[in-house]
């Protein structure tokens, strides 16, 4: 199966540097603009299954490609987000004043270091590994496009190349980006693509 897995677009929570995790926040009129130009540019492409995330802004980010890609999309909640517990809903600045070494920690060692109430970088990654071999035994030779988040993308591509769990926050991966790979087999095509939103205003948004 070819699997091409797209952050979804740009949160109102993502222009401000708001933790989500979890929690379900819109997105910006920019991440509107970016699921748009998602669906142009796979207008010519053909697949077998439209999977997203059950949280609004993946959602979202599917439901622009539903027409384009003549799918309706199926919500999956093994795809949904890390959960980041005490953190979500507070900003990047606060949770950095209030919680310096911890969150300093958590970028070095996530699996060892979760957030206050956070879920288990171990139980996110083998969530959305379910999730991969679910569609892979539904679409064997198929081609499927699932829209996800950054977290959720990064433990697979961890296991994708090899790296640790703890190397999760060391890949990029912009809002509305493709990442394409051949499972099981795991065979990385692509990371992080872009190029279908050239001609927006302004540089993607950082994790």
């Amino acid at each position: 199966m070819e699997c091409w897995l797209v952050r979804h677009g740009e949160t109102t929570w993502n222009s401000v540097g708001r933790f989500q995790g979890s929690l379900d926040t819109p997105l910006s009129p920019r991440g509107l603009d970016q699921a748009r130009a998602l669906a142009a540019g796979l207008g010519s492409m053909r697949f077998d299954g439209l999977y997203t995330s059950p949280l609004r802004r993946a959602r979202d980010t599917a439901a622009a490609c539903e027409a384009a890609l003549s799918l309706a999309p199926v919500a999956m909640d093994s795809l949904r987000e890390v959960g980041l517990g005490a953190w979500e809903g507070r900003t990047l600045e606060t949770v950095r004043a209030e919680d310096g070494e911890r969150y300093r920690r958590w970028l070095e060692a996530p699996v060892d270091n979760p957030p206050p109430g956070g879920e288990p970088m171990v139980g996110l990654a083998g969530r959305v590994q379910a999730a991969l071999d679910e569609l892979c035994a539904r679409h064997p030779e198929g081609r499927v496009l699932v829209v996800s988040h950054g977290g959720a993308i990064s433990s697979a591509v961890c296991g994708w190349l090899g790296q640790p769990l703890n190397a999760i926050w060391t890949f990029r991966l912009d809002n509305a980006s493709i990442t394409r790979v051949v499972l099981p087999a795991g065979r990385l095509l692509s990371l992080n693509e872009t190029g279908h939103l050239a001609g927006l205003d302004g540089e993607p948004v950082a994790p």
